[in-house]
């Protein structure tokens, strides 16, 4: 990065290339690879689900209008049309814990969502729920990029320590959550404690006028892998 292309960054973490070099391309086509192979993999999640399904109920899942209602990837670097300085160019936007927020009306934005703008899916925790936004005219600050998630306030080694994943288990159902894990571990992981303040990170992103809350969601099941 630094001998054959100058570039200096403040962060010893991040690392940059052209996009139009040999490395930039072969960054962004490994990263549509992987896009690719999530697609993919939610695919047979959702088969393997709508199976599960209609084995208990004896019902097909058309009969059950299990649909499929918005997908969406994250951790992405599309090339866009913004306006920079005043300029209209193309830029190269990584959303990384991110996901894109197109305003209504606007060009890449579903039919079905033109009117209210794209949906904007933020996972919370299993504990506290999750939200429903989306897009707003004003996203164009963060060249229309949001949240995907409230995020972690610690990490998953911290958690385990922090919390009792049988203890968590049998609160979480005492307050109507039910709960189904592999590992009393890993469901430590997932405390409600060990992330932000879902409502809190909404307040601030509609605040921000990146996004707009649309509803939020309560949990009452939950399947830890």
């Amino acid at each position: 990065m630094q001998k054959k292309y100058g570039i200096n960054v403040r962060d010893r973490e991040l690392a940059c290339a052209p996009f139009r070099s040999p490395e930039g391309q072969a960054y962004h086509t490994a990263m549509k690879c992987g896009i690719n192979m999530s697609l993919a993999n939610r695919q047979v999640i959702l088969h393997r689900i709508r199976e599960v399904f209609s084995n208990v109920m004896g019902r097909t899942s058309k009969e059950m209008e299990m649909k499929v209602v918005y997908d969406v990837a994250h951790n992405t670097a599309k090339l866009e049309r913004h306006i920079v300085d005043g300029v209209e160019r193309e830029v190269l936007v990584h959303r990384k814990g991110a996901t894109r927020a197109l305003g209504p009306q606007m060009v890449g934005v579903p039919k079905q969502y033109l009117q209210t703008g794209q949906p904007v899916i933020i996972g919370g925790s299993m504990e506290t729920g999750s939200y429903l936004l989306a897009g707003v005219i004003t996203g164009d600050q963060t060249f229309f990029s949001t949240a995907h998630g409230s995020g972690r306030t610690m990490s998953r080694t911290k958690a385990r320590k922090q919390f009792h994943g049988k203890r968590l288990q049998r609160e979480m159902e005492e307050r109507g959550i039910y709960v189904k894990s592999v590992s009393y571990g890993g469901l430590a992981e997932e405390a409600g404690g060990a992330y932000k303040d879902i409502d809190e990170v909404i307040d601030a992103t509609e605040d921000a006028g990146i996004s707009r809350r649309v509803v939020k969601f309560v949990p009452i099941g939950n399947v830890k892998g």
